[in-house]
C-alpha cells in the first residue's frame, strides 16, 4: 500500500509518453495509524465511559499522511510531508491543530550538512523529550500533559524554520525559529540537543517566546537489556501568566518481555505556581502493551493527572 502512489504515478507518466527514468529518483509514501478503544478522559471534562479515538487516552492519534523524497544528486535531497489527524469515532478530520494538515505541512532540503525544514511539524523540544520518554511518545505520556509539552502547549509548531544537524558520534541538534508576525507578535526560538548511542539516550529542550520565561527540560534514559529506566527535570512557564511557573521531575521504568511491555512513569511537582492554590501533584502513567505483530498491538493505560483519573483500553495498527 505504501508504494501505491509511486506505481500510479509511474503508470500515469508512462501513459503520457514520459520515460520511467524521470521518476526513478523520487519516491512517495502513504502511511498512517488507526487507533481506537474504550475508556474515560476525566481531565478533558468527560466523565463518560465510551469509545475513544485520537484522545489523550489513546496510545496515538489516528492519522493519514503522505511524504515524498527526491534525490537531487550530489548528496542533496528534497522532500515534503503532509499529515492530518482523524477520529475513528465518526471519521472527523482536522485534528491536532484544527486544519486539514495540522499534524504536518512542510517542505525540506538536506544533505551531508544537515536538513532545513520549512513549515509545520513536531518542534525540537518534543524531539528532545522523545529521546528519554518511556512510552514512545504516547498521547498519555505523563510529562506531556502535566507540563504543557515543555511549556509550549503543543508538540507541533506552525510557520517554523528548522535546521537539524547530521548525527555526529551520536550527537545531534535541532534549531527552530518562528517570526513574530507568525506568532501573535512574539518571535520564538526552540532548541533540542540530543545524544543517542547504544543504551543511552539524552535530550535537552530549551524554548523561549519573547516576553515569556524560558522553558527547559533535561532527561536521560538507559537500557539494561529488557529494562529501561528514565529520569528528567523541567521548568516551564504558564502561557496565560508568564510570571507563573511549574517545576517537576520524572522517574520511571519499562520492562519488556516479548511480546509484552509494561511501563510505569511518575512525575512530581517541585513547585507549581500555575494552579490556583499552588498545590503540588504526583502524577503517573501505568501502561501495558501486547504486540500482535510488528505493526499491531493492544494496550491498556491509566493516567493520574492533577487529581483526575483517566484510563483507556485500545488497539493500534500502523501502516
Amino acid at each position: 500500500m505504501k508504494k501505491c502512489l509511486i506505481a500510479c504515478a509511474a503508470m500515469g507518466l508512462a501513459g503520457l509518453g514520459f520515460s520511467g527514468v524521470a521518476v526513478a529518483q523520487s519516491s512517495v509514501t502513504l502511511y498512517g495509524v488507526a487507533d481506537a478503544g474504550i475508556g474515560k478522559v476525566k481531565s478533558a471534562g468527560d466523565d463518560r465511559v465510551h469509545m475513544l479515538s485520537s484522545s489523550m487516552m489513546n496510545n496515538g492519534t489516528s492519522r493519514l499522511g503522505v511524504r515524498g523524497t527526491e534525490d537531487l544528486g550530489g548528496g542533496l535531497k528534497a522532500g515534503f510531508n503532509f499529515e492530518q489527524g482523524l477520529s475513528l469515532n465518526d471519521g472527523q478530520g482536522n485534528l491536532s491543530g484544527g486544519n486539514t494538515w495540522s499534524r504536518a505541512a512542510n517542505v525540506w532540503i538536506g544533505g551531508d550538512w544537515g536538513t532545513l525544514t520549512l513549515g509545520r511539524r513536531l518542534n525540537p523540544s518534543y524531539d528532545a523529550e522523545y529521546m528519554w520518554e518511556l512510552t514512545g511518545g504516547a498521547n498519555y505520556y505523563v510529562a506531556g500533559p502535566t507540563y504543557n509539552y515543555a511549556g509550549q502547549g503543543d508538540t507541533r509548531t506552525s510557520s517554523q524554520f528548522m535546521y537539524a544537524t547530521p548525527d555526529i558520534g551520536g550527537f545531534s541538534a535541532e534549531l527552530a525559529y518562528v517570526a513574530k508576525d507568525d506568532n501573535a507578535g512574539k518571535h520564538k526560538f526552540d532548541v533540542g540537543l540530543m545524544y543517542q548511542q547504544g543504551p543511552i539516550g539524552v535530550g535537552l529542550a530549551i524554548n523561549k517566546t519573547k516576553s515569556e520565561k524560558t522553558n527547559y527540560s533535561l532527561g536521560g534514559r538507559y537500557s539494561f537489556g529488557q529494562i529501561d529506566v528514565a529520569a528528567s527535570y523541567a521548568r516551564v512557564g504558564d502561557d496565560s501568566t508568564p510570571t507563573r511557573e511549574r517545576r517537576r521531575y520524572t522517574l520511571g521504568a519499562s520492562y519488556q518481555m516479548n511480546p509484552f511491555t509494561v511501563t510505569l512513569d511518575l512525575a512530581r511537582d517541585v513547585r507549581n505556581h500555575t494552579s490556583v492554590n499552588n498545590k503540588k501533584y504526583t502524577n503517573g502513567v501505568l501502561e501495558g502493551k501486547y504486540a500482535l505483530s510488528k505493526r499491531t498491538f493492544v494496550y491498556a493505560a491509566y493516567l493520574r493527572l492533577d487529581g483526575d483519573n483517566n484510563y483507556g483500553l485500545g488497539l493500534r495498527h500502523n501502516f
